[in-house]
């Protein structure tokens, strides 16, 4: 009996978004299913001993949903990481800075909401997070961007639990570093969704990026090497 007591409120403690996670869970048992006639010729299924609402107890279900929720989120990660890695590649920022001046990148270093504004800026400095594994700081400022974009509630909805289950979750790999009290605020929002729920952590994450980030990328090889590329460039036509 205390067992299930302590089970209740571990899952009270750890996971805010209760209704979330119980969707997240859901459409993981959904998508593995769908997927399993293509890998293996047995379909996976859970036990059918109880249908625990969280994965925090013991039980057979329960880690059978924690598993295929830490699966889903490393295939997940691992797809995020290939499109980075994609999108952020030296040919792409090659590409995405041909047509930058040097003016214009030198401009960086007076102004990081210059860099944040410009594309190729922020594949460049991205490139830069992923050298100090902190990309999911601009991942996350994106995401929030994205939101704050989006006029309609059903978009907003789905956008939100996305950046919440990918970046405030605390079992997200990718979770960002933000204070406790905004931690807070965001769990209380969870029940009506907002575009802007995650603007005081956006802030937070900003300031991270510009306090401790911004300063060793304009002293690091890659933003020296393509000042030096422009340089030259606009000294030898």
């Amino acid at each position: 009996m205390s067992g299930q007591t302590d089970g209740a409120v571990c899952c009270q403690e750890q996971e805010p978004a209760a209704a979330w996670g119980c969707e997240e869970m859901e459409s993981d048992e959904s998508e593995l299913q769908r997927r399993s006639s293509d890998t293996d010729s047995t379909p996976l299924s859970p036990p059918t001993c109880c249908r625990c609402p969280r994965t925090c107890c013991l039980c057979c279900t329960c880690l059978w949903g924690l598993a295929m929720r830490i699966r889903r989120k490393e295939g997940s990660l691992a797809r995020r990481a290939e499109s980075i890695t994609r999108l952020e590649s030296p040919q792409r920022i090659e590409e995405s800075s041909s047509s930058l001046t040097l003016d214009e990148v030198t401009s960086w270093t007076r102004s990081f909401d210059l860099l944040l504004e410009n594309p190729a800026g922020r594949s460049v400095f991205a490139q830069f997070l992923q050298t100090e594994h902190s990309d999911e700081n601009m991942l996350f400022w994106l995401a929030c961007e994205e939101l704050k974009n989006e006029e309609h509630e059903a978009p907003v909805t789905e956008i939100a639990k996305k950046v919440y289950l990918d970046y405030i979750s605390i079992l997200s790999p990718k979770e960002v570093s933000i204070d406790a009290a905004v931690r807070d605020a965001i769990n209380k929002s969870l029940a009506r969704p907002s575009a802007h729920m995650f603007d005081e952590a956006q802030a937070q994450v900003y300031a991270l990026m510009h306090r401790d980030s911004y300063p060793r990328f304009l002293n690091s090889p890659l933003y020296r090497s393509l000042v030096q590329r422009l340089f030259t460039q606009e000294h030898d036509t």
